[in-house]
């Protein structure tokens, strides 16, 4: 799959995830086999661009393989604006966030609370595409709500205005995230486009990633939240794609590896304070997806010193719970 001059080392791509996908937990995943991360989607309010959060997640030096930037707001010229400020601080592909469904989100009427006004989405997407020279992607939802599913309406949009690259979950937000994924619309989408379409939504195997990619006649899978506590996964989809043999679950010994690295860097990223408490999420993903250890689970988790989080996770990993 190509996004403009980017080729893709394989068709399996690592969703922005606001909280989760910051730059160690983007590393990983591409260390693990992700053929593209996006980055958690940043505000394209200016005025929140010097917090420390903010800048944080807008340093790309360090960024894995293509730099792709996700960005979220409703207001056309501060779309266009924070575009061009993530491309000049190194951003190789600007994709835009109208499939977050998160009330917090639409309430300022970003995200997917964008599909109900296709005027305003073509608005936005002719003004980021004719601000950067980069390929700019999109990433939508279904629809509002299971009676609106707009969803080839706006992807044809999408198309028109220049946007490089769909992806698509299958969900309305009304739906969030109950139920199951509907590929439906994906497939309707991916007949109604010439541009690359991927599919997102309750792809957590790589049997599953092969039926939907089947299905739908997508170009590509996004996996988000059965990436969390699992980044292995981008390896054995990626695998199983391209020579239908399943790889073998990671090694306990490769596990521990991956998790401390995983929680060492979260440590210098964010520094001792902030490190120790991001790190305690991921940590309890993994531990629900490798060996459930509830007691380990709750002292780990009042642990506050960043050298004995990763001493309590070695000993754990050699001696168990």
């Amino acid at each position: 799959m190509r996004i403009g001059p980017y080729q893709l080392d394989n068709p399996v791509i690592l969703a922005p995830m606001a909280g989760v996908t910051d730059l160690p937990f983007r590393q990983l995943c591409q260390e693990l086999g992700a053929g593209l991360t996006v980055s958690e989607m940043l505000s394209s309010n200016p005025r929140v661009w010097n917090t420390r959060k903010s800048m944080a997640r807008m340093g790309h030096a360090d960024e894995p393989g293509i730099k792709a930037v996700q960005i979220a707001g409703c207001e056309p010229e501060l779309m266009a604006a924070a575009a061009q400020h993530n491309v000049e601080h190194g951003a190789q592909i600007i994709d835009i966030n109208m499939g977050c469904p998160a009330k917090k989100v639409n309430k300022k009427m970003a995200g997917s609370a964008l599909l109900q006004y296709p005027e305003l989405v073509e608005e936005i997407l002719h003004a980021v595409v004719n601000a950067v020279a980069v390929p700019v992607t999109l990433k939508i939802r279904t629809g509002w709500d299971p009676e609106h599913r707009n969803g080839v309406a706006i992807a044809q949009l999408a198309e028109q205005a220049g946007i490089q690259s769909l992806a698509v979950h299958g969900r309305t937000r009304a739906c969030m995230y109950k139920g199951n994924a509907e590929y439906d619309t994906i497939k309707a989408i991916k007949r109604a486009v010439s541009i690359p379409v991927v599919a997102n939504g309750d792809i957590t195997t790589p049997e599953r990633a092969r039926e939907v990619l089947d299905y739908t006649g997508a170009d590509a899978v996004m996996i988000g939240r059965g990436a969390q506590g699992n980044p292995w996964l981008f390896r054995e989809i990626a695998t199983y794609l391209a020579t239908g043999k399943k790889v073998a679950p990671p090694a306990p010994s490769e596990v521990s590896d991956v998790v401390l690295r995983h929680v060492h860097r979260l440590h210098q990223h964010y520094g001792d304070f902030m490190g120790t408490r991001i790190a305690r999420k991921h940590v309890g993903w993994y531990l629900q997806e490798q060996q459930p250890a509830q007691a380990f689970r709750q002292h780990f988790m009042g642990i506050e010193d960043p050298q004995e989080q990763l001493d309590a996770l070695a000993n754990f990993f050699t001696f168990g719970n």
